[in-house]
């Protein structure tokens, strides 16, 4: 297509092929490593769940089991899969008796890994056909009923209480959101373990966990036959628990994910090398499952500057483009991230936005790219502060962005009210609609500030992609390329976590959801 910025295309063709660089030297990293959160995903697409006497969940028990056994480099499908050949029980029965310490699977005598596959395919195939029928679910409810159009409405609940979240998220569908994402209970991100069971308190969010993504699926898929579109369900799968979350995820229908690869790293100091690894396996499950992923760029822009870091937003959504395609997930369900964050003091600064945004979507024409709305800056001034977000509002619908995240005009005061969301999505509808293809109206002008800003960013993203292209993603973090945070190979949380693969290791459903002629 023509470039309404006047990209250079064989720029931008030379930047991905850095990106791609740096991601397979992340790639040849990951593939011989696993982690004891991808452990636990494993046990619970094989139908482990539960939790002990003592609430410790059934799968940290089982993977904690091995690795005390000191045999976690074979994997706990291999053990498990041994363990079902030895004992005829199922994975759960076999949980529930390492929980009260009467099997030691490290123990038992051992198959052939051939018979070990074989006896677990049933089980592997059960939660395969699962996860595809939750799509095939999706499709069929989006052809029935529709859903909004682009950009969708994206608003946030986040009571602690998951039956409030549910009142709260049903309103805003009725107010006319299109996609409800239950924020996480404040820092859930550095906990190691997945909680059990429906929760009724949190702070700074609710609790992700299995039966509050089932609660909230059944009350969404109800107001969107009520109002007559598809209505997303978001959640986060980031943190110590990633592939947990999306494998949670996949088995209860989500629709979105927060995926992104640096975020814990910069902003929960969790270890980059966990982190890597887990994400990997996290965005395969979310490929298969259909579910769009979104990356966290747009927090760089709360720690650095971003007139002047902006390369670095576009150098990491390369990136994470890039990492996304090895992991199976095409160009549609990426959510790449962006935020509306210049200083409102800055001269031009709204044709700076529109630049930076009109090059996300030149750059990345697939992509329902997500864009966030103004929160550094955002003041406390409400009447300030909606006109800040109705400038946003109008960038999104010129720039055809795929996921809006309203801003909220109370946003620098309090946690919204329902009836600010209403305003939100209100100012949001009036805006969409009476600008629908302004977009496709408007040239810009050629050598104007527009397009002069555009290209020094995609210059000074491809001179920061080829030094990164030299030393590798982990030694950009070490200098602290984004967001101006600083991180240690082996600082961090969670790199006990991290082992290499030994001889009879396998991952049976990464094998089976990227498909064939993957080298593992």
């Amino acid at each position: 297509m023509k470039s309404k910025l006047g990209l250079d295309f064989e720029k931008v063709k030379r930047a991905k092929e850095l990106a791609r660089k740096i991601a397979v030297g992340v790639n040849e990293f990951v593939i011989p490593r696993s982690t004891v959160s991808i452990e636990r995903t494993i046990c619970r697409f094989l139908g482990i769940d539960g939790v002990n006497e003592e609430g410790i969940p059934l799968p940290n028990i089982v993977v904690d089991h091995i690795k005390e056994e000191g045999a976690l480099e074979n994997g706990s499908a291999f053990y498990i899969g041994n363990a079902i050949i030895e004992t005829n029980l199922t994975p759960q029965e076999i949980a529930e008796k390492i929980a009260e310490k009467k099997l030691n699977i490290v123990k038992l005598k051992l198959n052939s890994p051939d018979k070990i596959r074989e006896t677990l395919e049933p089980f592997v195939n059960t939660m395969i056909n699962r996860i595809l029928k939750n799509k095939q679910k999706r499709a069929e409810m989006l052809k029935e009923i529709g859903e909004g159009s682009q950009p969708y409405l994206y608003v946030i609940v986040a009571t602690g209480n998951i039956y409030e979240d549910v009142v709260q998220a049903k309103a805003a569908a009725r107010q006319g959101a299109d996609i409800i994402a239950v924020i996480r209970s404040t820092a859930q991100s550095l906990l190691d373990y997945v909680p059990y069971g429906p929760t009724t308190e949190g702070f700074g969010g609710t609790y992700a966990t299995q039966e509050n993504f089932k609660i909230m699926r059944k009350a969404l898929d109800e107001v969107s036959y009520e109002v007559g579109r598809y209505i997303r369900q978001v959640n986060y799968a980031s943190g110590l628990c990633m592939p947990e979350i999306a494998a949670m995820g996949a088995m209860e229908r989500l629709d979105v994910m927060l995926n992104d690869a640096l975020y814990g790293i910069l902003f929960r100091d969790i270890n980059m090398q966990r982190t890597m690894i887990d994400q990997f396996f996290s965005r395969v499950i979310n490929g298969f499952a259909g579910i769009i992923i979104n990356t966290g760029e747009d927090n760089y822009l709360t720690t650095a500057d971003a007139y002047k870091e902006a390369h670095t937003v576009l150098a990491s959504q390369l990136i994470n483009e890039q990492l996304a395609l090895m992991a199976g997930i095409p160009e549609e369900q990426m959510g790449l991230g962006h935020a509306f964050e210049m200083d409102p003091d800055i001269e031009n600064g709204f044709l700076y936005e529109l630049a930076q945004a009109q090059m996300a979507r030149e750059i990345f024409p697939k992509a329902p790219l997500k864009y966030m709305p103004p929160t550094k800056y955002m003041t406390g001034n409400i009447f300030k502060g909606l006109v800040q977000d109705a400038m946003f509002n109008v960038i999104s619908i010129w720039t055809n962005q795929g996921i809006q995240l309203l801003g909220m005009l109370t946003e620098a005061i309090h946690t919204p009210f329902m009836s600010d969301r209403y305003l939100a999505i209100e100012t949001a509808k009036y805006i969409f609609n009476n600008m629908r293809n302004i977009g496709d109206e408007i040239i810009f002008k050629p050598g104007g500030v527009i397009q002069k800003r555009a290209q020094q960013v995609l210059n000074e993203a491809i001179e920061l992609l080829e030094k990164m292209a030299e030393e590798g993603l982990f030694k950009a973090l070490e200098h602290g390329v984004f967001a101006n945070i600083k991180r240690e190979l082996h600082g961090g949380k969670g790199l006990d976590g991290v082992f290499l693969k030994g001889k009879y290791y396998f991952n049976p459903f990464l094998e089976k959801m990227l498909g064939e002629g993957v080298e593992l």
